[in-house]
């Protein structure tokens, strides 16, 4: 099985190096993830609750796909990659970048450019990733969180109050 590489960045996200995954994890290095949010056109978002085999975070619920960048990929490339891969979305526009999250405990010492895009088509769960999906009213999604915040991911949870916010 191959490796995945990543870039590792500075605080000002710029790459000074390229490590394997595990490495990256295992010493705190900052690197690069992407998170989008899918919406349909009754304005419902899309959530996955994560594989619980997945090595962070298991079982807890996050936004519609999300991954890591990828070493020598772009944040919009990875992106797109991550809708490919988690949910069988091939295109899903307009996609627009929100807003980026610094790096920090939350974020699993990554950089996150958050994306938002509108799709109404079938999606096609990547059982290896994702245990299950829905999709669920933003007010709905706001209740949960501030009743169970337990049952979802950090980085999440960050991404969710700042898009509130923005509202």
């Amino acid at each position: 099985m191959r490796s995945e590489f990543f870039d590792v960045v500075n605080a000002a996200d710029e790459v000074i190096d390229r490590k394997p995954r595990a490495e990256v994890h295992q010493l705190g290095l900052l690197h690069r993830a992407v998170h989008v949010l899918v919406f349909n056109s009754r304005g419902q978002v899309f959530l996955q609750k994560r594989s619980r085999t997945k090595d962070r975070q298991p079982s807890l619920w996050d936004t519609s796909a999300s991954g890591h960048v990828d070493a020598g990929e772009d944040y919009d490339a990875a992106a797109m990659r991550e809708l490919r891969e988690e949910l069988g979305i091939a295109e899903c526009t307009p996609q627009k970048r929100l807003f980026k999250l610094h790096a920090c405990a939350e974020t699993d010492n990554e950089f996150v450019w958050v994306y938002q895009c509108e799709y109404d088509g079938p999606i096609s769960l990547n059982t290896d990733e994702i245990e299950t999906g829905a999709w669920f009213e933003p007010a709905v999604v706001t209740r949960w969180v501030a009743d169970r915040p337990q049952d979802f991911a950090s980085t999440f949870k960050l991404i969710w109050a700042r898009l509130a916010a923005q509202r």
